[in-house]
């Protein structure tokens, strides 16, 4: 038995399974400091989200995680820049099976969000997608496929739909006491 694997799956378990149901986000944060990859400042993870294999995970400064959130990092990293807002029960995936394999065999991607982006309720990106500075995932949008820089996205699978303005400025501050 793997002695690192055996630690990475016992931190997984009580921060999933434990610490991310505690509302005090003092202490969900501290936890995840020392668990994910990295962890911004200012960044805030809500209660009820989980991660898979957080040493994989990299979450950039003043980055919010909403409830009930799945992050994925397997195998593969997320990255996420700065000021990104990950919207409710939203899941950011980075490991799939092929399904022309006929040993259905792994595949999947790192997932790359860059500064100012915003995804929305439920939304669920796929592996091995980049996601441009300042664009919108739309909620329930599945995205399948990178996006562009300030691209609005929606549906299944996810296309643009519009464009946001460039001229974002705005730094995400969020820090409950409970939540």
């Amino acid at each position: 038995m793997n002695p690192r694997r055996t630690a990475g799956a016992l931190f997984a378990y009580t921060y999933n399974a434990c610490v991310g149901h505690i509302p005090m986000h003092w202490l969900r944060r501290n936890y995840l400091r020392f668990y994910l990859g990295s962890l911004g400042a200012g960044t805030t993870v809500q209660l009820g989200c989980r991660f898979l294999n957080g040493r994989k995970i990299f979450l950039g400064d003043r980055t919010i995680v909403n409830f009930g959130c799945l992050l994925d990092g397997r195998i593969h990293a997320i990255r996420t820049g700065h000021d990104v807002s990950i919207g409710p029960e939203a899941a950011i995936l980075t490991l799939a099976h092929d399904p022309q394999s006929s040993e259905f065999a792994n595949q999947g991607g790192q997932v790359v969000i860059g500064d100012h982006v915003w995804i929305a309720y439920r939304a669920i990106i796929l592996p091995g997608v980049s996601i441009g500075d300042g664009a919108i995932v739309a909620a329930g949008a599945v995205v399948s496929r990178n996006v562009e820089p300030y691209a609005i996205v929606a549906g299944v699978p996810a296309t643009q739909i519009g464009e946001r303005t460039h001229d974002l400025k705005y730094e995400l501050k969020f820090d409950p006491l409970l939540l």
